[in-house]
């Protein structure tokens, strides 16, 4: 009898110690992203990381792969859906891919600063948006901040819509942006950002269209000549969990990694402001010419696209977010 209930209590205390054991165990998680390593979304990308595994204690270890290495921003999309990748700090465009809805906070001229976006962005739109991700299989824990954009070319300073014409600009994955340079008589075409420097100094492509902290970080400067200050879009960055590597975890890891997130995105988006102010007075000590705009004629040549997306199947949030952006 007695060794019957030693027995039992060794079980007991075997499948306890086994339990234990199986809620503490390591969680590895790949967190990738597209952009060069002195880019605001890499020390980001950093920074959860360094704060997901303090708050787990080391158990929950995050790897960044940057630049590109595990592919560019669609590829990592797919990998994030299907579950060969944990996590991504993506850009708007690619996203919008999956979930077209993506595409109604690139409208032209929609946003006069980062922060105004921002301030959309926290709101109900983004609430949505984050539920339409939610069933494409894209969990969102952020939203960074991929900036203003302004064209550079080779060629001449783009000062008015019509400068635009005939100039080859190469344009990311984002058919927003793609109707943009069109309607002002640009010739677009798509080039991944990791070949974006080699098209330009080969002159495969005349132009380009990219925040200031991009332009420089991808060292564009070096072979442009000009950059207009148009600040024609405004781009954000998801930050992504596939629903798959979601799932496996357990509720405290994800109120870990939701706790992180909010630390890194706050970080990210403080970084991305400054990096703006800054970059303006390093490109222009470069030597590079940089002339400030009338937006005035570019938001009459580009209005036609906010009418084109607001007729089309996303039309209703398109709608929504054009209200709240006009609203603040």
């Amino acid at each position: 009898m007695q060794r019957k209930t030693f027995m039992i209590h060794t079980l007991a205390l075997a499948a306890a110690l086994f339990a234990g054991a199986a809620s503490a165990q390591a969680v590895k998680l790949t967190l990738a992203h597209g952009t060069a390593l002195d880019n605001p979304r890499h020390t980001a990308a950093l920074k959860f990381a360094e704060v997901v595994k303090a708050k787990s204690a080391g158990r929950i270890d995050v790897t960044v792969a940057g630049a590109a290495q595990l592919g560019d921003d669609a590829a990592m999309v797919t990998a994030l859906r299907t579950g060969a990748l944990d996590m991504s700090a993506n850009s708007q465009g690619a996203v919008a891919n999956v979930v077209p809805e993506y595409a109604a906070f690139g409208m032209p001229f929609l946003f006069s600063s980062q922060a105004h976006a921002w301030k959309v962005m926290d709101g109900s739109a983004g609430k949505e948006l984050a539920d339409k991700s939610a069933e494409k299989g894209l969990i969102v824990l952020g939203y960074w901040d991929n900036g203003i954009r302004q064209m550079s070319n080779s060629k001449r300073p783009l000062l008015k819509p019509e400068d635009l014409k005939g100039l080859k600009m190469r344009t990311p994955p984002d058919t927003v942006t793609v109707d943009i340079m069109q309607s002002m008589g640009a010739e677009a075409q798509q080039i991944k950002f990791s070949e974006l420097y080699v098209a330009l100094q080969q002159g495969v492509v005349d132009g380009q269209e990219n925040p200031l902290v991009n332009i420089w970080a991808g060292k564009l400067h070096e072979v442009q000549k000009y950059i207009s200050l148009t600040g024609h879009k405004y781009e954000l960055t998801p930050f992504l969990i596939g629903k798959r590597s979601w799932d496996k975890l357990s509720e405290a890891d994800k109120k870990v990694i939701h706790e992180a997130a909010a630390e890194a995105t706050s970080l990210q988006r403080k970084l991305a402001q400054e990096a703006e102010e800054k970059m303006f007075a390093e490109l222009k000590a470069k030597g590079v010419q940089i002339d400030k705009v009338d937006q005035g004629p570019f938001m009459a040549a580009t209005a036609p696209v906010i009418a084109k997306w607001e007729s089309s199947p996303i039309g209703p949030f398109v709608k929504k977010v054009v209200a709240a952006a006009r609203a603040k």
